[in-house]
């Protein structure tokens, strides 16, 4: 998969009980009743009529109430979840933390550089076609140059459930993509279709990584300049491959266009890039394979580490990634149990890690680690407790904070709060009529804010309700004269909107792409 792709990273809690490092109970403060009439404001427009809303702004330093509505209900937290999981991986394992994928050989290398077969093992959720490179050439180096009965794979690390049974029925989409072990590419491939010459023409298709694994059957054709695009990009899955399916209409003359999903079996898609790379690197492969445990008698041949964990944190916070998020919450599971890794092991070490550093989790409803799951239940409360906890933290405090999308700048707010642009960090959050964000913000007078806030089951728009959002965070930045209690608020028209002008609709065919769109994992 292309270097930026995989780069962007293939989509959709507590009580505020804290450390003593980390501040003070929170306590109300003079405040600005410019400010709160001004949130109150956006949170009371057409976007979000219908919603359950729940929001909390404090002083970043002190912990006072600025702004409370409704702080301890306990709402679906979409993506802002992956705030904890983030928080509970880098405090459990560090942020220098590698994950390793190790690879054996059954028998010592012969004089010739050859083995029988080669077995690799893995549990690491940030691999890439890249790094799978680097690993094989490392090979090469020990003097590795032919496997003549093929791969084993092995990925019990974590357990073979790849799909939380929460999420209902998913989809061929990359945000849909299995959990296992042993995975490359986050479990996605990219599909780049682009018009043929002539009405007529099949669509010109490339697939990325060029694997046999992934078969293709192009039914796709070109239509005239002015017809209408109706693509549909699928997969399924036969006798040991991913057959890809493009079919529908692409206009003559049309751009390319770039479509990402995900695979069916993690670990036989790792398996085939590992093969590709192989004979990148000169290295032949006979045979087939197959799926098993490194034999007892295996010897080790390599181990290769992957990315620090604070690189990998930073991927699935700022390009909110579901496969990693789901990933370190079974690594968490199999660092706690030894066995395999499951979401069962996982969700219950995540809330041991989580109270062990002060956060009350008796308020969190908790089923995965990436909010795609609407079972989910986290109060701003919590979820502001948990950013209070981490900026306290010398331990992995800087590594979530640089992981946050900063406004309209990058990772899921490049296109988002321009408003607000440079002066918020925060985790976005979307599925069908819910969204969020949560984070820290620079007001224009130059105080600093932990805010969270939530909105469920609005009647407009997923769009409107982002956008409503985004004025929300440009209002939260203004300057305000602070009010004593007890003082008169002087008279103040509510702001005008700051915040991306118009709206825009989303792309592809599920909402909760939006995200996927702003790190380049939907069309």
């Amino acid at each position: 998969m292309r270097r930026r792709a995989l780069a962007l990273v293939a989509a959709v809690a507590m009580g505020l009980a804290l450390p003593a490092m980390a501040a003070a109970p929170l306590a109300t403060a003079a405040v600005s009743l410019g400010l709160e009439a001004r949130l109150d404001a956006v949170l009371a427009s057409r976007a979000l009529r219908g919603a359950r809303i729940a929001a909390l702004v404090v002083s970043r330093g002190e912990g006072r109430i600025l702004y409370a509505r409704n702080p301890d209900r306990a709402l679906v937290p979409a993506s802002n979840l992956k705030i904890l999981t983030a928080i509970a991986a880098l405090s459990a394992f560090g942020p220098t933390h590698r994950f390793r994928t190790e690879l054996f050989a059954d028998e010592a290398l012969d004089a010739a550089g050859a083995i029988d077969v080669l077995t690799i093992r893995g549990s690491d959720p940030a691999l890439t076609s890249e790094g799978v490179w680097r690993m094989t050439a490392d090979l090469r180096l020990l003097g590795l140059r032919r496997v003549r009965w093929g791969l084993r794979l092995d990925d019990s690390v974590f357990d073979r459930e790849r799909w939380h049974p929460s999420w209902g029925r998913v989809s061929a989409r990359a945000y849909h993509a299995p959990v296992g072990a042993l995975s490359v590419n986050y479990g996605a491939f990219a599909v780049e279709v682009s018009a043929g010459a002539n009405p007529g023409d099949p669509v010109r298709v490339n697939l990325d990584p060029p694997i046999p694994f992934l078969r293709l059957s192009n039914r796709g054709r070109t239509g005239p300049a002015r017809s209408r695009r109706s693509l549909s990009v699928d997969r399924e899955s036969a006798n040991g491959v991913e057959q890809v399916v493009v079919s529908g209409v692409v206009p003559a003359g049309s751009p390319p266009k770039t479509y990402y999903r995900s695979v069916r079996d993690p670990a036989r898609y790792a398996g085939a890039v590992i093969r590709a790379q192989l004979a990148a690197n000169g290295i032949d492969v006979g045979g087939g394979t197959a799926i098993g445990p490194v034999h007892s008698t295996a010897t080790p041949l390599l181990t290769f580490e992957g990315l620090p964990l604070s690189e990998v944190v930073r991927r699935m916070v700022k390009f909110s990634n579901n496969a990693i998020a789901e990933s370190l919450v079974k690594a968490l599971g199999a660092r706690r149990t030894g066995g395999p890794g499951s979401w069962e092991s996982g969700i219950s070490a995540l809330r041991t890690e989580l109270a062990s550093l002060g956060l009350d989790v008796g308020l969190l409803t908790l089923v995965d680690g990436s909010g795609l799951s609407t079972a989910n239940r986290v109060p701003p409360r919590s979820l502001v407790a948990a950013l209070r906890i981490a900026d306290g933290s010398f331990h992995f405090g800087p590594e979530l904070i640089g992981a946050l999308p900063i406004a309209a700048a990058d990772g899921t707010l490049e296109d988002r709060a321009a408003g607000a642009a440079h002066r918020v960090r925060a985790k976005t959050g979307l599925l069908t009529r819910v969204t969020a964000l949560s984070g820290f913000a620079e007001r224009i007078d130059g105080g600093q804010v932990v805010f969270s806030v939530l909105a469920n089951g609005y009647r407009g728009s997923d769009q409107e309700a982002m956008d409503a959002l985004d004025r929300l965070v440009s209002e939260l930045i203004a300057e305000d004269p602070m009010i004593e209690p007890g003082e008169a608020q002087p008279a103040r028209p509510m702001a005008a909107r700051v915040g991306r002008p118009g709206s825009r609709a989303l792309p592809g065919d599920h909402l909760q792409d939006y995200e996927e769109r702003a790190r380049g994992l939907a069309p």
